[in-house]
């Protein structure tokens, strides 16, 4: 059992250090196409990444004599319906990449493990003290990171915050559509949003960006990163996980992501946080930390 644990854990570890860097994947990405074409390519790929593994599951469901999967129908609605949630999320997070550092998008990004419960609370969901004791650390943790001596905020420090808000919103509405689904069902209702989310973003591209096969191949392995490994590995890697994971260590594991992207950028970007905002992120981490650990 502990060894089952230890390898759920470790593999969670795994998708937080994939997830972090591809903080820097998305900014370099940036150097050479446009916000949505490059969320366009990278969720197409992850929905593509996804079907070797639903072909096994169903395969493996099938022979098991398991019970029918989720109605196509059902699956269309659920698919369309998070997978515009997504396209919010994404297409901010990625627009406001653009105008901020790997480090401090992976710290706002982040704030969503602590808005979960907080919006829960109009789902009359109780939220504990150590829900509001990290929600008010991440906030003056948010205040040291992103608002300068004049009181103002960075552009794409206020993207990414807004994105925030849609990533706990896409939270929330994950646990309402997935009870009830098996674990191939909640991999094609990934799949079904990743192409949603592909194909507006596509479409805003289409409308917005000048689209050239040049940039395309300068940003190959960025977007390759983002969408096989970003994507398609690291959300197969949480679904085998949580399978056996503790669910808080879980959410403290993967809310490490926000370290991992911030570390990433150092080495690989040469981003450097001023103390201000190193205490910022300290106090961020921190209140997400306490959020999951007494919530």
């Amino acid at each position: 059992m502990h060894a089952r644990l230890f390898k759920a854990d470790a593999l969670l570890m795994l998708t937080a250090i994939i997830w972090g860097a591809a903080f820097v994947a998305q900014r370099l990405g940036m150097e050479h196409i446009g916000p949505f074409t490059f969320n366009g390519i990278r969720f197409a790929l992850g929905a593509l990444a996804l079907q070797p593994l639903i072909w096994r599951m169903q395969r493996t469901r099938a022979s098991e004599g398991g019970r029918p999967g989720l109605d196509s129908a059902r699956l269309i609605r659920c698919g369309l319906l998070a997978g515009c949630v997504l396209f919010a999320g994404a297409a901010l997070q990625q627009v406001g990449i653009v105008y901020t550092t790997a480090g401090k998008a992976g710290f706002i990004t982040g704030l969503y493990v602590v808005m979960v419960p907080l919006f829960g609370l109009f789902l009359r969901q109780r939220a504990g003290a150590g829900t509001w004791i990290g929600a008010l650390a991440a906030a003056v943790g948010l205040y040291l990171l992103s608002v300068n001596e004049d009181f103002t905020i960075a552009y794409g420090d206020v993207l990414e915050l807004i994105g925030a808000v849609f990533w706990a919103g896409h939270v929330l509405l994950i646990g309402r559509l997935s009870p009830g689904m098996d674990a191939t069902d909640a991999v094609k209702l990934a799949s079904a949003q990743f192409a949603v989310c592909s194909l507006l973003s596509l479409g805003v591209a289409v409308a917005t960006e000048p689209i050239v096969l040049a940039g395309i191949s300068a940003a190959a392995v960025p977007i390759l990163y983002g969408g096989l490994m970003s994507v398609g590995v690291a959300y197969t890697l949480q679904v085998v996980a949580q399978r056996d994971a503790n669910p808080a260590h879980a959410a403290i594991i993967l809310s490490l992501e926000a370290v991992f992207a911030a570390v990433a950028g150092y080495f690989l970007l040469g981003e450097v946080l001023a103390v201000r905002a190193l205490i910022g992120c300290a106090l961020m981490l921190g209140g997400m930390l306490v959020s999951q650990l007494r919530p």
